[in-house]
């Protein structure tokens, strides 16, 4: 009877550090899985962060004149060929919140450096400079940025983020020539996005 009860005893005890051992190891297969979900949602947020709109109080500092435009865009498509951009034209200080086109329906006028993805969006913008000078041109999230004019992508001149809490998430300027610019977004990863241009002091 005695050796009935060690062996069910022993039998109760195996049983148990199989459990134990089935939990470990269940544990850490789900590691590597949580710590990639930890890490996604850290740059999600920083992300967000990236563009300004972090601890942001409710009522956040005007903008200055020069970028008031920002909060009152105006809705357009982006183009997709070069023989819709008489449709969509750019007015310096006047934005747009401008809904994006899928990246495999894009015909750029010059093949941006960073097209993206087949699930990623773009567009073409036209802008008819008035005059030379260096145009700053905003977005108000992460994408490619190209300038073509007279069929060639413009280098930049210099890069800035938007003022804190403004919903500006970069600014690239250009030097430009007076005559018809083309102002290609490429690679983005959200449908739409607002978008402004204007001459720098």
């Amino acid at each position: 009877m005695a050796i009935g009860k060690q062996f069910a005893l022993k039998a109760v005890i195996i049983l148990s550090l199989g459990l134990i051992v089935e939990g470990g190891v269940s544990g850490l297969l789900c590691a590597p899985a949580q710590a990639q979900q930890a890490a996604q949602s850290q740059n999600e947020h920083a992300g967000h962060g990236g563009h300004g709109m972090q601890n942001c109080p409710k009522e956040v500092a005007p903008l200055p004149d020069a970028l008031k435009g920002w909060t009152r865009p105006m809705s357009v498509t982006a183009a997709a060929t070069a023989g819709e951009l008489d449709g969509v034209k750019l007015t310096a200080g006047k934005a747009v919140a401008a809904q994006l086109r899928s990246t495999a329906d894009m015909h750029y006028a010059v093949r941006p450096e960073q097209p993206g993805g087949k699930v990623s969006s773009g567009g073409m913008f036209a802008f008819d400079v008035p005059a030379a000078g260096t145009y700053r041109v905003m977005l108000g999230s992460r994408a490619w940025l190209d300038v073509v004019q007279d069929g060639k992508t413009i280098v930049s001149s210099g890069h800035n983020r938007g003022p804190a809490c403004s919903g500006i998430g970069k600014m690239v300027d250009f030097p430009l020539v007076a005559g018809r610019a083309v102002i290609e977004v490429s690679g983005s990863g959200k449908p739409d996005m607002t978008l402004m241009v204007i001459q720098t002091p």
